[in-house]
């Protein structure tokens, strides 16, 4: 577990270090972190608010407001990947 923690902060820190070289502004990044952030938990989730608002550790009535002030289209995290059908 203390390796995979070293690793994500490694990688966490590679991003960081890029945004910061590219001149990103840190609302910007934190906006975006916080968007990505919570459309993976949604995703993961199955799109079910109250779920991933437990998963993330936050109130579903937070997380709403999130999904709200950020712009997250429920068609970023509802969408299932098509799956393609057998030829009979």
């Amino acid at each position: 577990m203390a390796s995979r923690n070293r690793n994500l902060n490694g990688r966490l820190y590679e991003i960081v270090d890029e945004l910061v070289r590219r001149g990103v502004p840190l609302e910007q990044a934190r906006r975006e972190f916080e968007k990505q952030f919570i459309v993976a938990a949604l995703r993961n989730n199955d799109g079910n608010l109250s779920q991933s608002a437990l998963s993330i550790g936050v109130h579903r009535n937070t997380l709403r407001n999130k999904v709200c002030s950020l712009g997250i289209p429920g068609e970023e995290y509802t969408r299932r990947p098509s799956r393609r059908r057998r030829p009979r």
